[in-house]
């Protein structure tokens, strides 16, 4: 059954509780399903209008979430007053939670090699029951088809449910959208999940998470790598935002 769903500068966002978000993840895991699931937030639907590739990729996922305070509002708005924001971080977390308690194999894509290699520690302390899979640190460059279909045999052949995805955005989604199909598992978009866990990046203390600032605190982390993104991006959402906030909801 599909979600009830709105969109968003364009792309489709589902109207969902934490429950009902992890609860299709761990079904479709259990039914060994190849799925996408993309984790949306403003820099990505902006970046979606320009990116005719990263617009079909969202616009073919099986289920977009909404990471960002932002876009929770505006669904809150729309029709949805209990909608929340479902973070990366945090939606990576519960689903692990799951799979430990299912026994559901997990493989991680993504991250440096130092910094997988410390998130497989901290997982290992955490969820000491989960059936962790197998890991891989790609090469920061595009991929060859070739590589793609070696690391797609790699995840199948290790028997993952679940294929834990951090490469940022919009590799991962362009990614995921390529190998639907050939990756036998749900696959999850996290993006910087991986380093948030890995203790490598300090995530912003919950209130301002809750206030809706944790990119600003992201932002002053890294000021000069992540200003372009950051300023950019939200100049142009809010822009967009009187038009938005006119639109209803469409299913």
């Amino acid at each position: 059954m599909p979600f009830s769903h709105t969109p968003l500068l364009g792309t489709r966002i589902d109207a969902l509780s934490w429950e009902q978000a992890v609860g299709r993840i761990v079904r479709w895991a259990q039914a060994g399903a190849s799925r996408m699931v993309c984790l949306c937030n403003v820099h990505s639907l902006v970046t979606a209008r320009s990116d005719a590739d990263l617009a079909r990729a969202l616009a073919d996922a099986d289920l977009n979430s909404p990471d960002g305070a932002p876009l929770a509002w505006l669904m809150r708005r729309r029709g949805w007053p209990e909608q929340q924001r479902m973070s990366g971080p945090d939606m990576m977390w519960k689903v692990l939670d799951e799979a430990q308690r299912l026994q559901l194999p997990v493989f991680l894509l993504g991250g440096s090699p130092s910094a997988l290699e410390k998130l497989v520690v901290t997982l290992g302390s955490s969820f000491p029951a989960l059936p962790l899979a197998g890991h891989l640190s790609p090469p920061f460059r595009a991929l060859t088809d070739d590589e793609n279909a070696t690391i797609a045999e790699r995840v199948n052949a290790s028997g993952a449910r679940i294929l834990l995805v951090g490469l940022g955005c919009p590799k991962q989604e362009k990614w995921m959208a390529a190998q639907r199909g050939r990756v036998q598992a749900v696959m999850l978009g996290v993006g910087a999940a991986f380093d948030y866990h890995a203790g490598v990046i300090a995530r912003a203390p919950v209130g301002w998470q809750r206030a809706g600032f944790e990119w600003l605190y992201r932002l002053l982390q890294e000021p000069t790598r992540l200003a372009s993104r950051y300023l950019l991006t939200n100049a142009l959402f809010l822009l967009s935002l009187p038009r938005e906030l006119w639109r209803r909801p469409s299913g």
